[in-house]
């Protein structure tokens, strides 16, 4: 029996890519930056990694003060969009929530900045469903610490985290809990412990 559900946040409760290609490109260009523009297929394969090494990618070559610097922009803009936009829900989510927070406790863990998961809770009204949530802006810590801290926070034995992307069933396997692949995510993960094809499916599982 699981006794406690983790979620990744882009590519498994929702998309805001397409936003965030927007918020993004402004960024860059009230930054200066001109020479450099962001697709929201590339931020799908970057989402999950630590912003500032999404930020390292975005601006390979760049001095390291002028990334540092850039930073704010990206979450500043991100969130300024986001709020006008929200980013696109998958199918069923609030029903799937509402079922398994009456059977679980749930949990977001995220490599986003801080006040990400907030914004995310705002736009959508899910925050009734979940315990509590963590990532690096909060603690910093990456994933794995922060699956950690989760589950010693709240004594869980079993828990299992659900995400979509290679790089979170690494930080699972370092966290030593088991992974959920949302393979209606952005990415692939090689040998998941278990395979949804929509949220839905995790009402079957746990």
């Amino acid at each position: 029996m699981k006794d406690g559900l983790i979620f990744d946040v882009d590519g498994t409760l929702w998309d805001s890519t397409p936003v965030v290609e927007q918020a993004w490109n402004q960024a860059l260009r009230d930054f200066g930056i001109t020479d450099v523009t962001i697709t929201a297929d590339r931020l799908k394969k970057l989402f999950g990694l630590p912003m500032m090494d999404i930020i390292d990618r975005i601006l390979p070559g760049r001095p390291q003060d002028v990334k540092e610097k850039f930073a704010p922009y990206c979450f500043r803009y991100e969130h300024e969009f986001l709020e006008k936009t929200p980013g696109v829900l998958y199918p069923e989510l609030e029903e799937t929530l509402a079922n398994l927070s009456k059977k679980h406790p749930l949990f977001i863990v995220s490599n986003c900045q801080a006040g990400y998961i907030e914004l995310f809770f705002e736009k959508t009204g899910f925050g009734q469903y979940f315990l509590d949530h963590l990532c690096p802006g909060d603690t910093d810590l990456f994933k794995a610490d922060n699956i950690r801290l989760i589950a010693e926070r709240y004594q869980l034995r079993n828990p299992v985290y659900i995400g979509d992307t290679q790089m979170d069933a690494d930080a699972c396997m370092d966290a030593g809990v088991p992974i959920v692949y949302a393979s209606y995510g952005f990415g692939m993960v090689a040998r998941p412990d278990f395979i949804i094809d929509c949220p839905k499916d995790l009402c079957s599982l746990f």
